[in-house]
């Protein structure tokens, strides 16, 4: 008997803890389970092919809204090469309409609803030992003939009797490590799936501790908490961060979802001390207006959060990824426009501009008609309009996201926005305005070069605006170099050639190594950019003011 545990996940970097943690749980029949991770970019009929392969008699997928069309799709072929095969499903895109699930997937013989550890154990059992019936296994929904029965959902796993699944590292090569804490979250945000489960279980400390060590032993690149809102307990999270602070590698990053406001003095003072790197985190605001907020029934300080966000980021050690949600009840284009600078004025690293997805099971789901929530049919069911946002205005705002993820969250144009943003009412119609403007020159759907973002910026600022687009070309040139040291000098750069000894001299006398670069600006003022010396939170070169002995006749 052969069970295969299958997961296919949204990139090739990603791993799909779920899946490992269902083996781990059923070890006492490791002999018996298959493990298998592919990606919604490969071809289906590779995946057809390695799943006839494995030889299994029962096949277990792993379902979320980026990949349940794929595995549907996948199902029927897979049943029509393998008739007598039993298919399973798990996950949180069927757990909360298993029944419904099953009647619209009719190769599908049962899903596992909610936490799998157990579920999948009793099933092995049922399955390799041939014992019992599904009828005595909590938790799932299954056919039998032509009838559906629905076990109920079953009590939650203690989180410490899980084991640890990484022992082998070699299996996650060049992928992400994700790590789980805790589960269940103590907020009841209606757009979450996460709130549904109200009971807050943590993992062991001495255990959680053993496991930190292992991946810093192993010098893991990043290791990225799954933790719902990881500062939830004071002591749980300070226990966590003072062990990674003590025992730092100089090395491993460490990712952690947390509300910012929830911080304590204690928590933010250990934080600055923190090497540059060490962690990151990631914070959900969501929105600024506070009918939003209580619609959504989120709690949130937004003095505190705001104060919290604003001293980390003093610390200059620390990456801020900061989230807004359009879509919400209550927030219309207006006090979205308002949210959004509310959260830019708090100058994140990242800010993720994100589109209500109205997740099954959610409370938003249920509330969807009260709200005029229109969202799209299939996964991932993401917001089309509201009592308070129009089609159009959503379009808008797509536009909006656009810009800032290629000109904000790239960091490549830090500068330069530094520069510019100030210039307009506010940063949100700065990048309202670029975004009309690709739509507008049908810039908006080819995908363009790094430099070319550059010369396109310039464009807009020279037909769209009165902005002095000279000084902002020295802006771009200087970010530019920061990154790296350019191959083609673009075309907005100002000529080298009357400096061209004065650098050379210099770089002669100061032993400059061959992979830096001299740039002077026009003025004369000349920056060094060092490429083997980065910014670990930016990535951009160190830069440093040089003078340079200028001949008399350039003088």
């Amino acid at each position: 008997m052969k069970i295969l545990l299958a997961a296919c996940n949204a990139k090739y970097i990603h791993s799909n803890l779920a899946v490992y943690d269902l083996r781990a749980y059923a070890s006492a029949y490791q002999e018996h389970i298959l493990l298998r991770e592919y990606t919604i970019n490969q071809t289906k009929d590779e995946i057809l092919k390695d799943i006839y392969l494995t030889g299994a008699d029962v096949v277990c997928f792993s379902c979320y809204i980026w990949n349940i069309s794929f595995v549907k799709d996948l199902l029927c072929d897979l049943h029509k090469i393998l008739p007598e095969t039993k298919f399973w499903a798990g996950g949180p895109e069927v757990s909360f309409d298993a029944e419904a699930f099953l009647r619209k997937t009719p190769q599908m013989t049962g899903v596992m609803t909610g936490e799998g550890e157990k579920i999948f154990l009793e099933l092995v059992h049922y399955y390799v030992d041939g014992e019992g019936s599904l009828a005595e296994i909590p938790g799932i929904v299954y056919r039998d003939g032509e009838e559906i029965h629905n076990n109920g959902w079953r009590e939650l796993t203690d989180l410490s009797e899980i084991p640890f699944v990484y022992e082998q590292l070699k299996d996650f090569e060049n992928k992400i490590i994700y790590y789980e804490s805790s589960r269940g979250c103590p907020f009841s945000c209606s757009y979450c799936l996460s709130s549904i489960d109200k009971k807050l279980r943590f993992r062991d400390l001495e255990l959680v501790r053993r496991e930190l060590q292992f991946f810093l032993d192993h010098r893991v690149p990043q290791v990225k908490f799954v933790d719902r809102t990881f500062n939830c307990r004071h002591e749980h999270a300070m226990e966590i961060w003072r062990y990674i602070l003590e025992h730092d590698n100089g090395v491993t990053n460490f990712h952690f979802e947390i509300s910012a406001d929830l911080l304590r003095d204690e928590e933010i003072q250990l934080m600055s001390k923190m090497r540059p790197g060490l962690i990151q985190l990631e914070i959900g605001v969501q929105s600024t207006n506070t009918d939003t907020i209580h619609a959504i029934h989120r709690h949130m300080d937004l003095v505190k959060l705001e104060r919290s966000v604003a001293k980390i980021h003093s610390f200059g050690n620390i990456h801020q990824h900061l989230d807004l949600i359009a879509g919400l009840p209550y927030e219309d284009y207006d006090t979205f426009h308002r949210s959004f600078n509310d959260v830019y004025g708090m100058k994140p690293d990242q800010l993720q501009l994100g589109f209500l997805k109205v997740l099954k099971g959610s409370l938003m789901e249920r509330e969807a008609q009260k709200y005029g929530i229109l969202h799209k049919e299939k996964e991932p069911y993401e917001v089309l309009s509201t009592n308070w946002l129009s089609y159009r205005e959503i379009l808008k705002l797509k536009r909006v996201e656009s810009m800032v993820e290629v000109y904000y969250n790239s960091g490549q144009f830090q500068n330069t926005l530094e520069y510019l943003v100030p210039q307009f009412e506010d940063a949100f119609i700065f990048y309202e305005k670029l975004g009309t403007f690709y739509e507008e020159k049908g810039y908006s759907e080819i995908s363009h070069s790094r430099m070319r973002r550059y010369e396109i910026l310039l464009e807009f600022l020279k037909e769209e605006t009165q902005i002095d687009a000279e000084t902002a070309a020295q802006y771009m040139l200087y970010d530019l170099y920061l990154r790296e040291r350019l191959k083609k000098r673009p075309s907005f750069a100002a000529d080298q050639k009357p400096y061209e000894s004065a650098v050379w001299a210099y770089r002669k006398e100061h032993r400059i190594s061959r992979t830096a670069h001299i740039e002077v600006f026009p003025g004369g003022k000349a920056i060094l950019f060092d490429y083997e010396n980065r910014n670990p939170l930016s990535n951009n070169a160190t830069t440093e003011n040089v003078v340079l002995r200028m001949d008399n006749e350039i003088e």
